[in-house]
């Protein structure tokens, strides 16, 4: 009785068919007697023992014992990983399903560690140390050059600026009080032209209504009247009636026309010549000249 209530204060129950296995880790930051072993995240066993390698004292040797009857083949690897972000350490066994050996009570696996919380900003934080001490140099030889540049005539003349600014602001200022009392001024103005832009519009409108009231259907009768007769016009014309219809489409009045103007040239044309035959007014006697119709 007195070796079970050891053993089963330890965590080792004698009823119970149990399994042991070996791991080896170069370091064990947390890992303690009695933590969890998961596969798969469920609870199969605990650590049993953490003591020195005797071969190798850089490395340690974790036994665990296995409660469950889960088995696993021999290249199974043994992950040392954090429970939280306080708790301790477990270990997780990651099954090798391609390898078909099972491992055995007594067997090691094989031992790797999943880095933590710590373990990642602790590798993180130097590489950001070093960009940081990077950027303040950079950010140091600015603002070395910023105050190379800035020497005493620069800086009276930002001064100067900013105070030109600074009156330009107050400048500003003035003038739109200015402004706002101007439009008080002549708010009043401004309602009644409105006021009286609103009557106009008012009787325009009523202008409006009066004369589609009154005269626009006559206006509209008229005016379809007047293209009536327009048109009507226009067909005569195209029909050849009228004097304007022949002088456009009829050959026979451009051609009597012609005749006419040809017959007066040498009317006239004749006169020239022979004047006496038209004008008879003779002092001593005077034979005609023969007249050559040419």
């Amino acid at each position: 009785m007195s070796v079970f209530s050891y053993n089963y204060l330890k965590g080792i129950n004698l009823f119970e068919k149990t399994r042991t296995f070996k791991i080896v880790y170069t370091k064990v930051d947390g890992l303690s007697p009695s933590n969890p072993v998961t596969l798969n995240g469920y609870k199969i066993g605990k650590v049993q023992k953490i003591n020195f390698n005797p071969n190798d004292p850089k490395e340690l040797i974790v036994d665990i014992v296995i409660e469950n009857d889960v088995k696993f083949s021999k290249t199974s690897k043994a992950e040392l990983y954090e429970t939280g972000l306080i708790g301790g350490k477990a270990v997780a066994i990651i099954p090798d399903y391609d390898n078909n050996v099972i491992a055995n009570s007594g067997d090691y696996l094989i031992g790797i560690v999943k880095p933590g919380l710590t373990d990642l900003v602790n590798q993180i934080m130097p590489k950001i140390q070093l960009q940081l001490e990077t950027v303040m140099e950079e950010a140091g030889k600015v603002f070395s050059n910023f105050n190379s540049f800035l020497d005493e005539t620069t800086k009276e003349d930002l001064q100067n600026a900013i105070k030109k600014i600074s009156l330009l602001s107050n400048s500003l200022s003035n003038a739109s009080k200015n402004i706002d009392e101007i439009i008080l001024d002549i708010k009043p103005n401004i309602n009644n032209t409105f006021k009286n832009l609103n009557k106009a519009s008012i009787d325009i409108t009523e202008i409006s209504n009066n004369l589609s009231k009154s005269n626009l259907d006559e206006i509209l009768v008229d005016l379809d009247t007047t293209l009536t007769n327009i048109s009507e016009i226009t067909n005569k014309i195209k029909s050849g009636e009228g004097s304007i219809g022949e002088l456009i489409y009829n050959d026979t009045f451009i051609i009597n026309l012609n005749k006419l103007t040809k017959e007066l040239d040498e009317l006239i044309y004749d006169i020239k010549i022979n004047p006496s035959r038209y004008v008879n007014i003779s002092v001593f006697g005077r034979k005609e000249k023969e007249y050559k119709k040419k």
